[in-house]
């Protein structure tokens, strides 16, 4: 489950409704038809009031209690499934820096080095994993207790989906690139078949790539290629540091970039703020970790649901699709059905400078992993519901579990102040037609640690350019 779905009542995640809910793909049509343009409505959202905003905060904040933590009284058995799993995620929301939530991770962390688990168990011990990382690289002197954790399941546990976590966490927190190296030379003596095991080969390449960064090509290369002509193409630029707000600009049809007018300066390339930020710090090829870099398709939208507001917010949703997904109606044009070629197939997608730049080729194997489900949306849900701290820049953004956060604020009364989902979906619109489809390109500048500006991107550009009056 990728896009972020919190439902109204409860706190925990229902991946048969997020399948059920996106419905048949859409269908092409004429550039002709006459779009339909959003606007941003006044109509209150009794959801987005502060007073209803504080209510969820607080019912949270009522969760972390000692005795709620407490593995005596609340074991890791099947029948304590969805007590944990709803525990879990209350925990990430909070982030508590408490003593007795670090105890009981630790010891549900413990459990990786077990055999002879249930499929339930195996499912909270995953999702303790997995807020465990969060926790951990959010401040590592209260929660330094989880390091050792982790490395007690690289040295014991079995599960080379759980080492690969432990080790991905490790190399993200305090972890001296030495230690790296001997823990990486650790897993592969433990797992000699490592490299058919596609989670843990990733892991331990990103570890290796984290240790000696291959130099990136130019970024004017990949913003004058054309993955396929007359296709739209949307290129989100993000910063190292995941709480940084990434940037889209957008290419048309007809090759060229997309500008709006200034009211009384020069027309500017069109873009929009996005943040790429999972909530628990995971990497791009582990389940609710942060978008992969690399070629997605659009096709269309998903519509909003509002049970589903707090999650998303009132506006549709773009699809994303990685490679090997299904639901795709045609991911090459001509060729029905998802993309099912070899990574070499995939690289010669890429401009030939950025052929051999292994990031790039994230979006191949997170999608050959199994990946899936990626969105861009909006969010009903405020800010401050989330204790996990953004830039000075993204602090309206909210996390999602691999999502594209586009900004959306309401006022006190849940009446809509600020939104760009409708000028995402406008632009793709006016520049696609009503059944759009194209291309998502995300890459990250490692040498970026604020969003990149507008005059960089404007730089690299060929000067042709398509005015988007909206």
């Amino acid at each position: 489950m990728e896009f972020f779905y919190i439902r109204a009542l409860r706190r925990f995640f229902l991946l048969s409704l997020l399948t059920l809910s996106l419905g048949v793909q859409t269908k092409s049509v004429l550039a002709t038809e006459k779009p339909t343009i959003l606007r941003l409505t006044q109509t209150a959202q009794p959801q987005a009031t502060a007073k209803a905003r504080a209510g969820y905060r607080q019912e949270e904040l009522r969760q972390i209690r000692p005795e709620y933590y407490d593995l005596g009284h609340y074991p890791v058995t099947n029948s304590n499934e969805d007590y944990w799993r709803n525990r879990l995620w209350t925990t990430a929301i909070v982030e508590p820096q408490e003593a007795y939530v670090a105890n009981a991770l630790n010891k549900i962390v413990a459990l990786t080095q077990q055999s002879g688990l249930s499929e339930s168990q195996m499912r909270t011990i995953e999702m303790a994993m997995q807020v465990g990382t969060q926790l951990y690289l959010s401040n590592p002197a209260i929660y330094a207790s989880l390091k050792q954790q982790f490395l007690q399941t690289i040295e014991r546990s079995n599960d080379s989906e759980w080492v690969a976590i432990a080790l991905s966490g490790l190399a993200k927190g305090d972890t001296s690139p030495q230690q790296l190296r001997q823990l990486v030379d650790r897993t592969r003596a433990r797992f000699p078949g490592w490299s058919p095991d596609l989670v843990l080969r990733t892991t331990l390449q990103d570890v290796a790539e984290s240790l000696s960064p291959t130099p990136m090509p130019p970024l004017k290369d990949l913003l004058n290629w054309t993955i396929r002509p007359g296709q739209l193409h949307i290129y989100v630029i993000c910063a190292l540091p995941h709480q940084v707000l990434c940037r889209a600009v957008l290419k048309g049809r007809d090759g060229k970039f997309v500008q709006t007018p200034v009211a009384g300066k020069p027309a500017q390339l069109w873009s929009v703020p996005l943040l790429l930020s999972s909530i628990h710090g995971l990497s791009w090829n582990l389940f609710r970790g942060q978008s992969p870099q690399g070629i997605y398709r659009i096709e269309g939208t998903t519509s909003p649901d509002p049970e589903t507001f707090r999650a998303y917010g009132q506006f549709p949703l773009v699809n994303l699709f990685l490679p090997f997904e299904t639901g795709v109606d045609k991911f090459l044009p001509g060729q029905k059905g998802p993309f099912t070629g070899s990574i070499r197939d995939y690289q010669a997608l890429l401009p030939p400078s950025w052929r051999g730049y292994s990031p790039m080729e994230q979006s191949y194997w997170a999608g050959l992993i199994g990946r899936s489900l990626f969105r861009i949306h909006g969010s009903g849900e405020s800010p401050d519901y989330f204790s996990r701290q953004n830039s000075k820049d993204s602090h309206n953004w909210n996390p999602t579990l691999g999502c594209l956060s586009a900004l959306e604020r309401y006022d006190e009364a849940g009446v809509l102040q600020q939104a760009d989902m409708p000028k995402i979906l406008n632009a793709l619109t006016a520049a696609g037609g009503k059944n759009f489809t194209g291309y998502l390109i995300m890459v990250e500048m490692p040498h970026l640690s604020e969003p990149i500006s507008l005059k960089e991107i404007e730089a690299a550009v060929q000067p042709r350019y398509l005015t988007l009056i909206h």
